[in-house]
């Protein structure tokens, strides 16, 4: 890796020709490099070590941003490429830790990991009491001072496509939503092994209760479940409504249809395929009906969006999407550490996401066409929920960051 070496080289299939006539046993080039070895004629050639990453911190001047990049298809360029063997730099590079972890993070890779969270920790690695706890609790979790950390953490899990089908149950939480009930029937296409619809009714003055049973009636040949709600709120809607599902994967549809339900095949493919454990979705990134969405509304989720980002370790958009599909299995432990951060959110939007964090699933995105309802009226009271929201990232932040 001398410098002054790499930078006097003009004519680079020259200089692979000139490293092949030496005969040494191999030769490490990346993917872009590998043809000028492998069009050498002859079998008597050094073999190929196909390196599997991109990075810029070669040359005397080096860019204020460095980084460390995976190629794609490790593994079946190497195939393609005739190579004897792959690897990936390690590098340590005094000031710039997140060029380390990248390479951490292109080794999990090429070995089948795939690593989706990253959480820098420990500030100051010295048992000094009140500086130490005030440093490595508080201090060392905050943006841009996290960066002088000595640590960090890499979350990683298995990365393998699965073709499995599984059950599938949606949860619809119903208030005053009577003229969308029969739609979220009808406009759900067919997908997973079977399908049953759990529809919550919330203490509605619309006669949505009554629609509801009207259609469980009029489509017997589908499996629709009609609850009245004991509790108040979404997210005792949710609750209440997992409880009686009987599919290994769980859905929520909201009852107003903002997000349209021929989308939903689209969560079920990305959590079947093992694309991520727990499928959320973002409205923030097609453009909107104009009444979809207030201003204010969108700011608001913008900003928790951030929040959530910082909070969880992981990328977010939109975080109050209604729509969040998961595994039975992964609900139950949801459910199981729940006492963690307590019954704290009326929503559901929140504990899911929390709970999904503190059992380290990755969360990933699938961004959907938001509509504006076609029935009825938001039940969102814009400044009285948002405040509430606000004081449980609060809470959560000391439970997930400053512990």
């Amino acid at each position: 890796n001398d410098r002054e070496f790499l930078q006097g080289i003009e004519n680079l299939e020259r200089a692979v020709q000139t490293l092949a006539a030496a005969g040494p046993d191999a030769i490490q080039l990346t993917i872009g490099q590998a043809e000028l070895l492998q069009r050498i004629p002859g079998k008597q050639k050094p073999a190929l070590v196909l390196r599997t990453d991109v990075a810029n911190v070669y040359g005397a001047n080096l860019p204020r941003t460095l980084f460390s990049r995976m190629i794609g298809n490790a593994a079946e360029q190497a195939v393609r490429l005739d190579a004897a063997c792959v690897v990936v730099n390690l590098f340590c590079i005094p000031g710039q830790p997140e060029v380390t972890g990248q390479c951490i993070e292109n080794i999990l890779k090429l070995e089948g990991f795939d690593p989706f969270k990253m959480e820098r920790r420990l500030l100051f690695p010295k048992q000094v009491p009140i500086i130490a706890p005030l440093f490595n609790k508080g201090l060392a979790n905050l943006p841009l001072i996290n960066h002088l950390d000595v640590y960090f953490l890499i979350v990683a899990r298995l990365s393998k496509e699965s073709n499995q089908e599984y059950s599938v149950s949606i949860l619809v939480p119903a208030r005053n939503e009577r003229g969308n009930i029969e739609n979220a029937i009808l406009r759900t296409p067919s997908f997973g092994q079977s399908q049953q619809f759990i529809f919550v009714e919330g203490h509605s003055s619309d006669g949505t209760y009554e629609e509801i049973v009207r259609v469980q009636q009029k489509y017997k040949d589908r499996d629709i479940v009609a609850i009245r709600q004991t509790g108040k709120g979404k997210g005792n809607a949710v609750r209440e409504g997992f409880e009686r599902a009987t599919g290994e994967v769980l859905m929520i549809l909201d009852a107003d249809l903002t997000m349209p339900p021929e989308d939903l095949p689209k969560f079920y493919e990305a959590l079947a395929h093992n694309h991520g454990d727990f499928i959320n979705g973002s409205r923030l990134v097609y453009p909107m009906e104009k009444q979809a969405m207030r201003f204010l509304n969108l700011l608001a989720n913008k900003a928790f969006g951030l929040l959530f980002t910082f909070l969880l370790g992981q990328r977010l958009k939109d975080t109050l999407c209604g729509t969040k599909v998961l595994f039975k299995a992964d609900y139950n432990r949801i459910v199981a550490n729940r006492q963690y951060f307590g019954d704290f959110d009326p929503f559901g939007d929140f504990d899911l996401l929390f709970g999904a964090s503190k059992l380290n699933l990755k969360i990933v995105e699938i961004p959907v066409r938001y509509r504006d309802r076609e029935y009825g009226s938001t039940q969102i009271s814009r400044f009285k929920h948002g405040w509430l929201l606000l004081k449980m990232c609060v809470f959560a932040a000391f439970k997930l960051k400053f512990r």
